[in-house]
């Protein structure tokens, strides 16, 4: 059965830190196209964060240089670590993986999807 499932979600102050992890069964990440992405109620997805297939990262423009995107192909899992983090970060982050893509940096179409995790910065 696939799945993905994340971890590490939680309530931070601003320029705290917070580790997500994103745990893949029934498929080997290695081979996909995995990506974070976020949303608030009421609004579209948006990529955050990821690795294409090549095994590039890729940053949107707001967090690069404080988030960090990493894949542990041993435990088959992807994981964000979230730097410096300000209240514009809150925010549901879903972790999601595309097989036939090379890159996955937009909007496209993924495969699988994760539950969600709520992530929320504030004083």
């Amino acid at each position: 059965q696939v799945r993905l499932v994340e971890s590490g979600g939680g309530s931070v102050q601003p320029g705290g830190s917070l580790r997500l992890s994103c745990a893949a069964t029934g498929f080997d990440i290695s081979s996909y196209c995995m990506a974070w992405f976020r949303q608030a109620p009421g609004k579209s997805l948006v990529p955050v964060a990821g690795i294409h297939r090549n095994g590039s990262s890729f940053y949107t423009d707001s967090v690069r240089g404080r988030f960090t995107v990493s894949r542990d192909n041993a435990k088959n899992t992807l994981d964000l670590e979230m730097n410096g983090l300000r209240s514009e970060d809150t925010d549901i982050y879903s972790c999601a993986a595309n097989k036939y893509r090379e890159y996955c940096s937009d909007n496209g179409p993924m495969n699988y999807w994760g539950q969600g995790t709520q992530v929320t910065v504030s004083s």
